[in-house]
């Protein structure tokens, strides 16, 4: 091998590009990871986008996942700076009387707060949570693999298949817990109706009881930074402001990434065909082009005067609230994601600029971490879904999302504008220039259909047809959220294929 170039390459340093780096540097080999942001971490980065003082997190807010992470336990990243924060309640769900109903982070108050159905949800989320080790291994790995835990993987199959609208309904009683669900299921970006989306939810909730939904003390950032220390403790090397327009051997860039090297891409599909060029055969590539994207978020971050005044007094205790009414609306809400927008159309329907009244998530970081406003002051976090395609990057249709944005929170928190001192709107648009992984806003790594669930975004999976080549990005297994397992699972595909 020649000296001069690494024995492995990471494109990207979101959490997935530095979780396999970080394997591959285990593993005793030479890593640089190159990034084209001046800053690491893809969507998990905080930036000053507001006033001075005010720290917001570009990307992922709330991190239940990354604190469940199977890959992540096996890692001293509290050595290296990374501390979790937990609000008194991980999960709020305003109602329009002025009540919420919350999700705790211990299943026997949960079930109590719960109320008729606490049982049924103890019933639904206790194998699960006990288990989470197990669980967590089983659904954050490759759909097709041999389990190690069959009977809980069956289990979480019988209902996870299941639409989350007729399984709320099923199982649930009451609408308060009815919508509770609904809210948890959202975060699939799948219509309600749809199949899988009962898994989301079922996942999130069993999150809650095993491991809670925490916040890293400084933000997001703090998750990359550790990740990072971990890494250059084994020796790799991370170039940011360093953009790789080609892998192709035939270019004076890619020359760098052929031969022995194994390179791994923290990107989406349509970058890897950009990026790799005639390394991939025509079959493959067309493969690629075929992967189906997934709807867009539209993001708001405020700085804000003082905290949200809730009317409800339980939200004031929640890292997260979910905004969006009954089952019934929020799958209404969520119903025109699958069928994508138009290009030039913003409607106000579901099929163009979205809903009029959206499902909105709402992280609140400075109620349990001060140290990211000035004194006395605060921070929210703020998005809600759109179609693919939905017109909403020219300020005038950005200013109406804004406007139903804020409704929605206005709804549940009288005087929210009030307290506004500053706003950072991130459209589809805006979420891709400052990570071209959100191609159109596009926040899950392609849509968590049935078909791409199984192959994503091929029957290959990490591989490509190029020995020396693998996707370690969100489109790749298990898909979104700040885990870092599909870096994790695809170091491990190369390192196999280097033996």
């Amino acid at each position: 091998m020649n000296p001069s170039k690494p024995q492995a390459s990471v494109i990207g340093s979101g959490p997935n590009g530095l979780a396999a780096a970080i394997v591959l540097a285990q593993s005793g080999r030479q890593v640089e990871v190159f990034e084209a942001e001046p800053t690491a971490g893809g969507a998990a980065r905080t930036l000053p986008l507001t006033l001075p003082g005010f720290h917001h997190d570009f990307g992922s807010a709330v991190h239940p996942l990354a604190a469940g992470s199977p890959f992540f336990a096996t890692l001293p990243l509290a050595a290296h700076g990374l501390r979790w924060l937990h609000h008194p309640t991980p999960l709020a769900h305003p109602f329009d009387d002025g009540t919420a109903v919350t999700l705790e982070r211990d299943l026997g108050e949960a079930s109590e707060a719960l109320g008729v159905d606490g049982q049924a949800w103890r019933r639904l989320m206790e194998p699960f949570a006990e288990n989470w080790p197990a669980f967590a291994g089983e659904v954050l790995g490759p759909p097709l693999h041999m389990p190690r835990a069959p009977l809980l993987l069956a289990r979480f199959g019988i209902f996870a298949l299941a639409p989350a609208q007729s399984l709320a309904k099923t199982l649930f009683r009451s609408p308060r817990t009815r919508a509770l669900f609904a809210g948890l299921a959202a975060h699939s970006f799948l219509s309600l109706s749809s199949p899988l989306s009962a898994a989301v939810g079922i996942v999130l909730g069993a999150a809650t009881h095993a491991v809670g939904w925490p916040i890293p003390e400084g933000g997001a950032q703090s998750i990359t930074d550790a990740l990072i220390g971990v890494l250059v403790a084994h020796g790799g090397t991370v170039h940011t402001g360093t953009r790789i327009d080609s892998l192709d051997a035939s270019t004076a860039q890619g020359e760098r990434f052929a031969g022995d090297a194994v390179t791994l891409c923290d990107v989406a599909p349509a970058q890897l065909l950009a990026l790799a060029g005639e390394r991939l055969p025509e079959g493959y590539r067309r493969t690629l082009t075929r992967f189906q994207p997934g709807p867009a978020a539209f993001k708001i971050d405020y700085a804000l005067s003082e905290p949200i005044p809730w009317r409800a007094a339980a939200c004031c205790r929640a890292s997260t609230v979910h905004l969006g009414g009954t089952l019934e609306e929020i799958a209404q809400s969520e119903a025109g994601l699958g069928a994508g927008g138009e290009a030039g159309c913003d409607s106000g329907t579901a099929h163009g600029g979205g809903s009029e009244r959206p499902f909105v998530l709402l992280a609140q970081p400075t109620l349990a971490d001060p140290t990211r406003a000035p004194a006395g002051r605060h921070i929210a976090w703020a998005y809600c879904h759109l179609p693919r395609g939905a017109a909403v990057d020219h300020p005038e249709a950005a200013a109406r999302i804004t406007s139903r944005i804020e409704a929605q929170i206005e709804r549940f928190a009288p005087g929210f504008r009030e307290c506004v001192l500053a706003r950072a709107v991130s459209t589809p648009r805006t979420l891709e220039a400052h990570d071209a992984n959100l191609a159109g806003g596009d926040i899950t790594g392609g849509a968590m259909t049935l078909a791409q669930t199984l192959f994503r975004p091929s029957r290959r999976g990490y591989a490509t047809p190029d020995r020396r080549l693998f996707l370690c990005s969100a489109s790749t297994p298990p898909g979104a959220g700040v885990h870092g397992m599909c870096g994790y699972h695809a170091a491990q595909a190369a390192l196999r294929a280097l033996h």
